[in-house]
């Protein structure tokens, strides 16, 4: 494999990492209401979820054998950012006029 592809997959490798320590740190510091509110899953389930995803982004790579793990992890750290985030701020920011 070229030097420049390898680079590359290790950017990718070491940039969704920062995205699961973000999701986990925001399902830690929300209220545990505020999920119950927006009809989403418990915090601890998102917790576990996203603490699980994150776990993963750093034990496996994408350019290994274990590629499929790491692609799950990312996805579920995205789904918390991109679907449970937005919901829980609108919930405990409360309607906007």
């Amino acid at each position: 494999m070229p030097a420049t592809a390898t680079w590359i997959l290790s950017v990718i490798d070491w940039a969704a990492v920062p995205v699961g320590v973000f999701a986990l740190i925001h399902a830690l510091l929300q209220r545990p209401d505020a999920y119950s509110a927006a009809d989403r899953l418990t915090k601890p389930a998102w917790v576990g979820i996203t603490a699980g995803a994150t776990a993963v982004l750093l034990l496996f790579s994408f350019a290994g054998t274990g590629w499929i793990f790491w692609m799950a992890g990312l996805v579920a750290a995205l789904v918390y950012i991109v679907d449970v985030r937005p919901k829980l701020i609108e919930v405990q920011r409360g309607q906007r006029w």
